[in-house]
C-alpha cells in the first residue's frame, strides 16, 4: 500500500468540455483506491475558452487542488514541467486532461511501482482508439526514427502518461534545458523504469490540441536535444560527395590522357553535380541552422513558462472561513 503523498499533474489547454469530468474521475479513483493523501495540480496553459473559470470553481471547493495559470500559451511540455516543479508529493502522475489516458489505471501504476521497486512506471499504448491511420503511422515512424538516432533508448508507443517517484522528480528539476522533451529526459535520467499496458481511448470531448505543425515542432525538438547524429550524417554526406567528386575528376583526367579522341559530354553531368551538391549544402546548412537555433534559445536564458496566477484550493477554503467568521462578528 502506498503510504506517501501522490501528486497528479494535469496540463490543460482549451479543455472546458472535459475538465469537470476529468476532475470527477480523478477524485473518484483516488478516493476508491485509498490514495487520500494527494494533490491535484491543474496547469492552465493559456486557455482561451472557459477552462480557467471552471478550474477556479473546482479549486474553491476542493482544498487539495492547485491551479497554475500561465500568462499565455507556452505549450504542453512547459506545462508538465511547471507541474513537476510545483508538486510536493512522494510520487507524481502525469496525465492529460482529455481522458484518452484513463485515470482508472493510476492505482495499478502505483502498485506496480511498489511491487517492482521502480522509479518510473510508463504507460504503453497497446491500442490507439479514435486516431487516424496518418496519426498512428507518423507516431510509429517518429519513435523508430528517434530510437535509431538517439543514444538513449526510448520506449515505443508511449506518451507522457507515467508515474515518477520523488528522486526522479528531483533529478528532473535539476535539468535546465529550455525546450524539454520530457519523456526522453525521464528515460535519460535512468533508475528502474517499467512498462504497464493499456488501451488508449478516443477523446472524451473536444478536438486534439496537437495539430500537424505542433507535432513536427515536437519531433524536431526531440531530435535536436537527444542526438547529434543528424550533424554526423550531414558531415558523412558531405564527405561522400567529396569522394564522388574526386573519383569523377580522376576519371575525367584519365579519360582525357588515355583516350584524347573521346569527348566527355559535360553539360548534363555538370548540372546534375551542381544540383546535387547544392542540395547537400543546403541540407547541411539547414541541419546546422536548427542546432544553432536551439543553442540560441538556450543562451537567451528566458524562463520556460510564466505563471500569471496561482489558485490554491486550501487558500480559497481559508478565505471562505475567514469571510464567514467576519460575517458572524458583524452580526
Amino acid at each position: 500500500m502506498f503510504r506517501g503523498k501522490l501528486s497528479i499533474i494535469v496540463p490543460c489547454y482549451n479543455e472546458e468540455e472535459v475538465v469537470n469530468e476529468t476532475y470527477r474521475r480523478l477524485k473518484a479513483v483516488l478516493q476508491e483506491s485509498g490514495l487520500r493523501d494527494h494533490e491535484l495540480i491543474f496547469i492552465n496553459d493559456g486557455s482561451r475558452d472557459g477552462t480557467l473559470p471552471l478550474l477556479r470553481a473546482i479549486a474553491e471547493k476542493d482544498p487539495l487542488v492547485v491551479v497554475l495559470s500561465f500568462s499565455r500559451n507556452f505549450g504542453h511540455q512547459p506545462a508538465v514541467t511547471a507541474g513537476l516543479h510545483r508538486c510536493t508529493g512522494d510520487a507524481a502522475v502525469i496525465i492529460d486532461a482529455d481522458l484518452q489516458d484513463p485515470p482508472e489505471l493510476i492505482p495499478q501504476m502505483v502498485q506496480k511501482m511498489l511491487d517492482e521497486e521502480a522509479g518510473v512506471v510508463y504507460a504503453v499504448r497497446d491500442e490507439r482508439k479514435g486516431e487516424t491511420f496518418f496519426k498512428r503511422f507518423t507516431a510509429s515512424l517518429f519513435y523508430r526514427l528517434i530510437n535509431g538516432l538517439s543514444d538513449v533508448p526510448l520506449p515505443m508507443n508511449t506518451g507522457d502518461f507515467r508515474l515518477v517517484d520523488r528522486k526522479v522528480i528531483d533529478e528532473f528539476c535539476r535539468l535546465e534545458e529550455k525546450n524539454k522533451y520530457i519523456r526522453g529526459l525521464i528515460s535519460w535520467i535512468g533508475f528502474k523504469q517499467v512498462p504497464i499496458s493499456y488501451v488508449r481511448e478516443p477523446r472524451f470531448a473536444g478536438e486534439t490540441k496537437y495539430p500537424l505543425s505542433k507535432m513536427l515542432k515536437f519531433a524536431t525538438n526531440a531530435l535536436l536535444y537527444f542526438t547529434r547524429k543528424p550533424l554526423k550524417m550531414a558531415m558523412g554526406l558531405g564527405f561522400s560527395s567529396v569522394i564522388v567528386g574526386l573519383f569523377l575528376t580522376v576519371y575525367a583526367v584519365l579519360s582525357r590522357v588515355l583516350y584524347p579522341e573521346t569527348t566527355i559530354s559535360g553539360w548534363t553531368s555538370t548540372m546534375i553535380a551542381i544540383v546535387f551538391l547544392g542540395g547537400v549544402q543546403l541540407l547541411t546548412i539547414g541541419v546546422i541552422g536548427e542546432y544553432v537555433g536551439s543553442i540560441f534559445d538556450e543562451v537567451k536564458n528566458r524562463p520556460q513558462y510564466i505563471i500569471g496566477e496561482t489558485i490554491s484550493g486550501r487558500k480559497a477554503k481559508d478565505r471562505s472561513r475567514a469571510a464567514k467568521k467576519a460575517t458572524g462578528k458583524r452580526r
